[in-house]
């Protein structure tokens, strides 16, 4: 796939309202259900399903949980080394797992779902990218 696909796929779910533990197009997600979904519509059937999961997972579990399936399925990079259609993972404070995903649309444009919105495709500003702590491509990428 190219990467230009992974970033019009994402597109697709934008205006897809928030809605935790979802993944469907045009109804709900949060953002592990955009990143699934994109899987899905470009890769096939999900490799593995989550399971469930609180708000709060990530501060009770102190794993770094998301990051560990992103290594199962997605190839890891260096911070340095993303590109759009790269999927991106944040942790809110450095002492805490990573626990927020989106995909990279472009330089500075990021496409995510976050909590108490729709999927949009925001900057990706000074703040974003210090809380960025681990980056990977979906296999089999090409440019």
């Amino acid at each position: 796939m190219k990467r230009q696909e992974i970033v019009e796929a994402a597109r697709l779910w934008l205006g897809t309202p928030y809605h935790h533990q979802a993944s469907l197009r045009g109804v709900g997600c949060d953002c592990l259900g955009l990143v699934r979904g994109v899987w899905r519509d470009l890769c096939g059937a999900e490799p593995e399903e989550p399971p469930p999961y609180s708000p709060s997972w990530a501060e009770s579990l102190r794993q770094e949980t998301l990051a560990l399936a992103a290594e199962r399925h997605l190839l890891p990079l260096a911070l340095t080394e993303t590109r759009p259609g790269d999927v991106l993972l944040f942790r809110w404070r450095e002492h805490l797992p990573a626990k927020h995903c989106a995909i990279l649309a472009g330089p500075d444009r990021i496409i995510h779902a976050h909590d108490g919105a729709a999927v949009a495709e925001v900057a990706f500003t000074p703040w974003w990218r210090r809380h960025l702590s681990h980056a990977f491509s979906f296999p089999g990428v090409t440019d």
